[in-house]
């Protein structure tokens, strides 16, 4: 985030590096974790969302092809936003507050919760969703190609339960999943992160989401949107890694489970979204 929204003509960092060594020295270890109460808060919740209307979604759809993985996958997408939409603004507040451009004496916000509290009373339901359609166009394909990548990945290598090299399998299929669901739409993750940060410190740029990108692009060029991009893939792979391959194996035995009560033999593993 700070990468994404730092001013151009005054920049705090270098690259993802700078940041990483610069944060640690001004603010110790523990401004790492800046804005991390409300990715806790809503993160459970979205991704119980996900899965869920994923998997729904297919079963209505009928049959299990990539287009329907990739239709299942964007409809799950959409619907998280109601969550991630206020999550993503509360961790962006709280992520700038006190740096560069945004620095003031007082702190305005004491934790997550306090700082959705404060806009709410301020801004209203309007202020809370700030950034709500751009999240959607950034999340509604990303989330389709989420599911369709590692659909698609588990298939080419063939992750089946009896397969020894499963779990590292299912871990790399997950990664690879956060990396292209990351890269099919990150220029409007760093257009919904520059809205979110807007107004913050009494400083309004931007009129709306067309406005950003021109703004953006006429004052930065095209590089304006793979700005924080490695940070944000050296993030995505772990934990999407972590986080299919958890929800796999946790279906892997709930399936185990329920044909040895029927007494069948145990089925050939299939994907998170085929429920």
């Amino acid at each position: 985030v700070r990468l994404q929204v730092q001013n151009v003509e005054k920049p705090l960092y270098r690259g993802t590096f700078h940041c990483f060594q610069s944060i640690i020295k001004q603010e110790s270890a523990f401004g790492l974790y800046k804005g991390i109460g409300s990715p806790m808060m809503g993160l459970t919740f979205i991704n119980a969302l996900v899965f869920g209307v994923q998997g729904n979604t297919l079963r209505a759809l009928g049959k299990d092809t990539p287009l329907n993985q990739f239709l299942a996958g964007s409809a799950a997408g959409a619907i998280q936003c109601i969550i991630c939409c206020p999550m993503e603004l509360a961790k962006t507040r709280m992520q700038l507050q006190g740096t560069g451009e945004y620095k003031q004496k007082m702190k305005n916000y004491k934790n997550s919760l306090d700082c959705l509290i404060k806009i709410y009373r301020k801004e209203g339901l309007r202020g809370i969703n700030r950034g709500m359609v751009s999240t959607f166009i950034r999340e509604t394909p990303s989330f389709g190609f989420y599911f369709l990548t590692y659909d698609c990945m588990t298939r080419y290598l063939g992750c089946e339960a009896e397969d020894s090299y499963v779990i590292p399998k299912l871990l790399f299929s997950g990664g690879m999943s956060g990396i292209v669901s990351w890269l099919s739409t990150y220029p409007m993750d760093v257009i919904k992160s520059r809205l979110q940060a807007d107004g913050v410190g009494g400083i309004t740029q931007y009129k709306g989401i067309l406005d950003c990108v021109r703004k953006s692009y006429h004052e930065e060029g095209w590089r304006v949107f793979t700005r924080g991009l490695t940070s944000t893939l050296l993030r995505a792979f772990p934990v999407n890694a972590a986080t299919f391959a958890t929800v796999t194996v946790f279906l892997m035995y709930m399936r185990s489970e329920d044909n040895l009560h029927e007494c069948e033999p145990g089925p050939v593993i299939q994907q998170p979204s085929s429920l």
